[in-house]
């Protein structure tokens, strides 16, 4: 995931940095050719964390400064997930796939990246009062707006899942701006009023980021008649996303543990996936959904050993190496597995 802020300074007491020695900027496409892009070199090769496998996933912020002589480009890698809720909480939250960017001085280039619909799925002004006139929505009315507007029901799962992702992102955005930009428009009295509006929105974001795709995922596993618990509490009052076929059957000693299932659901992985190993006891092979676009072959190997295998959505499979694909579950597969037992 890339995060780009320009003109933003960053104590080193996080992550890792590194200065680049260049940005080159090729627009033979300006004079009939076919280029037109920027190039940021100089990072250190094979030696920059950037270039770490080890490092896929992580959030990686760049920052754009400028002199008397010229551009320059410093970089920070977060290394753990401590880092990385330091990062969204200077930035909102960071999805697979969406990259972030803004500008301190003047335009803002993150509202202009925001205001481009990523769907069909942008709702109007009256479209909102219709419904929302005097409070936001929930997740779960978020998403059941964005199936009543593009349900796809026609897709497989892997691109039904991925689709939706987008509508209800731009539901939930068109949403956003109809509430808020009003009164960012009109001022705020004071600092004070002006920091709780902020937080007031990053914590919204915050939470929809957290709830949307297992709130898409149970919608799907309904769809398709599949017999589960949506978080059922199992030891120690876990409460695992997704336990097959439920609750009752997980609590009863003479179920076989052969027959029981749980996925986990989360939007990246990178160390996250730690937290589900003890979720379910019964179940020694838990699955993990995730939309994180790829993971190094060390990563994938001690998921592996500790008993996590990934669901990905298909499209996204050749994100990941080689040699780790085979391994992978679709969303299509694993619901199969699931009706199959």
């Amino acid at each position: 995931m890339l995060l780009g802020v320009p003109e933003i300074r960053l104590s080193a007491a996080y992550g890792m940095m590194g200065r680049d020695k260049g940005i080159n900027w090729y627009n033979n496409r300006l004079r009939g050719g076919t280029r037109n892009e920027t190039r940021v070199t100089g990072f250190g090769g094979t030696e920059s964390p950037l270039l770490d496998p080890d490092n896929t996933g992580a959030i990686a912020l760049l920052f754009y400064t400028k002199d008397n002589n010229g551009w320059e480009c410093y970089y920070w890698v977060c290394q753990n997930a401590s880092e990385e809720d330091t990062a969204e909480d200077f930035a909102g939250p960071v999805e697979p796939g969406r990259p972030r960017c803004w500008s301190t001085s003047g335009s803002n280039l993150l509202d202009d990246a925001e205001a481009v619909p990523q769907s069909g799925c942008w709702l109007t002004l009256a479209q909102i009062t219709a419904e929302w006139a005097d409070r936001f929505p929930t997740p779960q009315e978020i998403i059941d707006k964005a199936i009543s507007l593009q349900g796809y029901r026609g897709l497989s799962v892997d691109s039904r899942l991925l689709k939706r992702r987008d509508c209800e992102y731009d539901v939930f955005r068109s949403v956003e701006q109809a509430f808020e930009l009003p009164a960012i428009q009109h001022g705020f009295e004071s600092i004070g009023v002006f920091v709780n509006k902020a937080n007031t929105i990053l914590q919204r974001r915050k939470s929809r980021a957290g709830r949307s795709l297992e709130l898409q995922m149970k919608a799907i596993l309904e769809e398709e008649s599949v017999k589960c618990e949506f978080q059922a509490r199992t030891e120690a009052k876990n409460r695992p996303d997704f336990i097959f076929p439920s609750q009752e059957a997980y609590n009863n000693p003479s179920y076989p543990d052969s027959q029981l299932r749980m996925l986990a659901v989360k939007t990246t992985v990178r160390e996250r996936w730690r937290q589900i190993l003890e979720e379910a006891d019964r179940i020694s092979v838990k699955h993990l959904l995730t939309l994180q676009e790829g993971v190094s072959e060390q990563q994938f190997s001690q998921m592996r050993n500790a008993g996590v295998r990934l669901v990905v959505p298909e499209s996204l499979h050749t994100r990941y190496p080689a040699s780790v694909r085979p391994e992978i579950l679709t969303l299509q597969n694993f619901i199969k597995e699931v009706q199959t037992i």
